[in-house]
């Protein structure tokens, strides 16, 4: 029996479970494509300027390099870029399960702030916890990276309202 109730020391590794086999062919075929361009029509995206480092069906990554701007001083980010991408990070790995003609949007969302985002870039990995028709939950991980090194700054946790687009053809 493992022991649930163990503290966690510095010596632990954050470990991300991988997605259930349940998340298995996608609705939407072209689901990588439709929810980078979902997001990249945004524009406080395009404001951003980060990159999508990877998309998989439940899973959505982006990378944010520092800008002064969203800074909070010098080397450190702010905390409302980290919990903007831990968002946005959540609500597109959502996205990516929906079907044609549907979208995502957030309907709440809580950050927890670990650690200063002090470092070159951010990378935010939000990935679906469940997915519904809908209301959805996703999680994301955001992590400062300085001289190559992660440190997990801030996690956060969503819930995403899933709508059909006006115009669609209900499935």
């Amino acid at each position: 029996m493992v022991d649930q109730h163990r503290e966690v020391g510095a010596a632990d590794e954050l470990k991300v479970l991988p997605m259930p086999v349940s998340f298995g062919t996608p609705r939407n075929p072209h689901f990588i494509e439709v929810t980078k361009r979902f997001l990249m029509e945004m524009p406080i995206a395009q404001h951003f300027g980060f990159d999508i480092t990877d998309v998989a069906l439940g899973r959505f990554e982006i990378t944010q390099p520092f800008r002064r701007e969203l800074s909070f001083r010098e080397g450190t980010f702010q905390a409302g870029p980290v919990g903007t991408l831990a968002d946005m990070a959540a609500a597109c790995a959502g996205a990516t399960m929906l079907p044609e003609g549907w979208a995502a949007s957030t309907v709440d969302y809580t950050l927890k702030l670990l650690a200063p985002a002090v470092g070159e870039k951010l990378v935010a990995r939000g990935r679906v916890l469940k997915s519904g028709r809908t209301p959805s939950v996703a999680a994301a991980d955001v992590f400062s990276v300085l001289n190559g090194e992660e440190t997990l700054c801030a996690t956060a946790l969503a819930t995403i309202r899933n709508y059909e687009l006006p115009g669609s053809i209900a499935r």
